[in-house]
């Protein structure tokens, strides 16, 4: 991770089909095409990658989990169970819906702890919606009964953990709905853009309206479709797709360099006293893009974590304190921060969110830090590092 350190002559191929043609958008100018639909492609080869029935190319992951939503029927008032943990685009594509995130804690998997999802359910509750940071994966078979129980759907947030499996099904896969994204920074990138996957024709055929306008794409003529319903413009470019297509074909490629990788790695902390890895649920199988260990307590992941960049060793996070991917410094929204007003509905139910606390995600989340698993590394600088993380954690074991 992530996948543009690898790119090569297939995706300049791929994009050079589309700017012979001239044609950079999805949808229509047939004529033109030279028949390349690169959009059309990528779909179904991530729905037969997938082992789904559908797949919907977005412009971004935050468009796919905003569209995964919207395509359920998902709106004003609905509650929305997040972890966290996650990235800020969980919580923005659910307000942008107008729904009500609700932030639940993690546990050792560093993902939706499900008795914390049973206790934050009520009668406005709609979604569960894990989020499978850093390559792993939530405990899917208790939230999925979970959802079951209470009749509500599981959105997968797979964005970060694409090729990673659960009894045997990719992530994305096992809910009523996957997420996925393909920025520039993912293990398979486009440059920009993203997917959902279902196998549910209704959230498909919506999916497809709307994130094209409300198109509902019947025929051959685009200005003469009809639009069944309102929708918005959340399209990906042909020239997006058309690295997409190349990016895919390599997947299980980066993932066995991934997994070298990270072995090596995890070989040479797992003997060093203190240290520990986060839990991966039975059944489940990594896609190896972070390797995630705790440290025996917050001062000492600090100091630690301090210590690895001088020492050498890069792209090591501590999560605790990213602005990004923590609510601890979610101050935009905690405070409600917003360009134009906000629903009165949205402000009442999230007013006290500056006071909520979470204290059994801060006990993990202090103690973790996380190593980014590259592709460009050569097998020698993975020993270098492996050896040189261990060599400097010792010291605060």
């Amino acid at each position: 991770m992530p996948g543009f350190e690898l790119f090569g002559d297939n995706e300049r191929k791929e994009v050079q089909d589309v700017l012979s043609t001239g044609v950079l958008m999805r949808y229509g100018f047939d004529g033109m095409r030279q028949g390349h639909w690169k959009a059309r492609e990528l779909e179904h080869a991530l729905a037969q990658r997938m082992q789904t029935a559908h797949a919907q190319l977005l412009s971004s992951g935050t468009a796919a989990l905003t569209v995964a939503m919207a395509s359920a029927g998902i709106g004003a008032g609905d509650e929305v169970i997040l972890p966290t943990f996650t990235f800020v685009a969980s919580f923005e594509a659910v307000l942008a819906l107008g729904a009500i995130p609700v932030l639940v804690d993690i546990d050792d998997t560093l993902t939706l702890d499900p008795r914390a999802v049973e206790n934050a359910i009520t009668n406005k509750t709609r979604v569960v919606m894990p989020v499978h940071m850093c390559g792993s994966m939530a405990d899917l078979q208790a939230l999925r009964s979970i959802c079951d129980k209470h009749r509500l759907l599981l959105v997968e947030d797979a964005c970060q953990a694409i090729g990673g499996t659960y009894q045997g099904k990719p992530l994305g896969s096992y809910g009523d709905l996957g997420c996925f994204s393909f920025d520039y920074v993912k293990t398979i990138t486009c440059g920009e853009g993203g997917a959902l996957i279902t196998n549910n024709e209704t959230f498909y055929r919506n999916a497809d309206h709307y994130s094209d306008h409300g198109h509902d794409h019947v025929g051959n003529d685009r200005g003469a479709e009809s639009h069944p319903f309102l929708g918005y413009n959340y399209r990906i470019s042909e020239m997006n797709a058309a690295v997409g297509i190349a990016q895919l074909a390599r997947l299980d490629d980066f993932l066995a360099i991934q997994e070298k990788h990270y072995s090596i790695m995890r070989n040479a902390l797992e003997s060093i006293p203190g240290i520990s890895f986060r839990r991966v649920p039975e059944g489940g199988v990594e896609n190896y893009s972070f390797l995630n260990f705790y440290l025996p307590n917050e001062q000492a992941a600090r100091e630690a974590h301090a210590a690895l960049g001088p020492a050498g060793v890069d792209a090591c996070f501590y999560w605790y304190d990213n602005n990004w991917h923590y609510h601890r410094k979610w101050d935009h929204l905690k405070q409600l921060k917003s360009l134009g007003n906000l629903n009165s509905e949205i402000r009442e139910r999230l007013r006290n969110m500056p006071d909520a606390r979470f204290t059994a995600s801060d006990h993990w989340m202090g103690r973790t830090i996380s190593s980014l698993v590259k592709l460009g590394w050569s097998e020698q600088e993975v020993h270098k590092r492996a050896t040189t993380m261990a060599e400097v954690l010792k010291q605060y074991c």
